[in-house]
């Protein structure tokens, strides 16, 4: 009889790499938000994939950059504190044959835990086989890879083979979450963040960055439609007027597509509602910071 099998892989790399698309990959269904702009993961999510009798645990981190706020301390903290104890780790860049700081410090943190480290190369849809050459050789001259995987996580290449590879990295023992649990994240939490997605997907340049997502209300009707009650927290008064648009168009567009992939998620009907307020530089204030959320607790 096949023993089971379970372990736990953190996937690092710098902001804008494909971490989130990535988890979602793996898992099969939409559990970490995603966007083209950097830093768009804040807290560490926990993505379990059950196949067979293995049982793998991926932490998706938020991208490795230079902290300007005590919301980027804070992100910075959990990138170092996911690969403390982990039983291996993804390393993902993209197909650039130069190694740059973020990844020279995340190489010196995962030499220095001694897991064995897998480095994923991402994207490869753009570009020409023969140039992964270069990629491999600039990333081997600075650390020890247990293997290498050149993967399209948008496109689903080569994510198998990465599950088959990482299989035998994995420990004998228990499952470490109940059958059918694809995350940690709280129903509740999950919402939050799909909303904050749309903001980042809709709105341009500094606004989104400064946006936080509380929801006040999440409850079940008889009917089995959830309730949501949502306020969308910005750093300035200009910031809410972007946000809620022209009669409020931006705000109704954001909500709409906030609540379908909310019901997605949820396999129920949704009833969203949305509120904007302003709360100046909440990034710097480590209160507000901790109660939207981003605490170590």
């Amino acid at each position: 009889m096949k023993k089971s099998k379970a372990g736990m892989i953190a996937i690092v790399g710098r902001p804008n790499v494909g971490k989130s698309t990535l988890t979602n990959a793996l898992v099969g269904e939409k559990i970490a938000i995603v966007s083209n702009k950097p830093q768009t993961t804040r807290n560490r999510i926990c993505a379990v994939v059950d196949r067979g009798e293995s049982q793998f645990v991926f932490l998706d981190t938020p991208g490795l950059h230079k902290a300007r706020t005590r919301l980027g301390d804070y992100m910075v903290g959990v990138v170092r504190q996911s690969v403390a104890d982990v039983d291996a780790a993804l390393l993902l860049v993209e197909p650039i044959p130069h190694v740059g700081e973020p990844e020279k410090e995340l190489m010196a943190r995962l030499a220095a835990v001694k897991a064995p480290t897998v480095l994923v190369i991402n994207k490869i849809d753009t570009v020409r086989k023969e140039d992964l050459l270069a990629v491999i050789a600039a990333y081997s001259q600075d650390h020890q890879f247990a293997a290498v995987m050149p993967i399209s996580a948008r496109q689903g290449d080569g994510v198998g083979d990465l599950l088959d590879l990482l299989e035998g990295y994995l420990p004998e023992g228990p499952h470490l979450f109940p059958e059918g649990m694809v995350t940690d994240q709280p129903e509740r939490q999950v919402c939050g963040e799909i909303l904050r997605e749309k903001l980042l997907l809709c709105l341009d340049k500094e606004v989104p960055h400064g946006t936080a997502v509380e929801l006040t209300k999440f409850s079940e009707r008889d009917d089995e439609v959830i309730e949501a009650d949502a306020t969308i927290y910005c750093e300035k008064e200009s910031h809410k007027g972007i946000i809620i648009g022209k009669k409020g168009a931006m705000l109704k567009k954001i909500s709409t597509m906030a609540r379908e992939d909310m019901e997605a998620f949820m396999g129920t009907k949704v009833f969203l509602q949305t509120w904007v307020k302003v709360k100046e530089n909440w990034r710097d204030n480590l209160n507000l910071v901790h109660n939207f959320g981003y605490r170590d607790d």
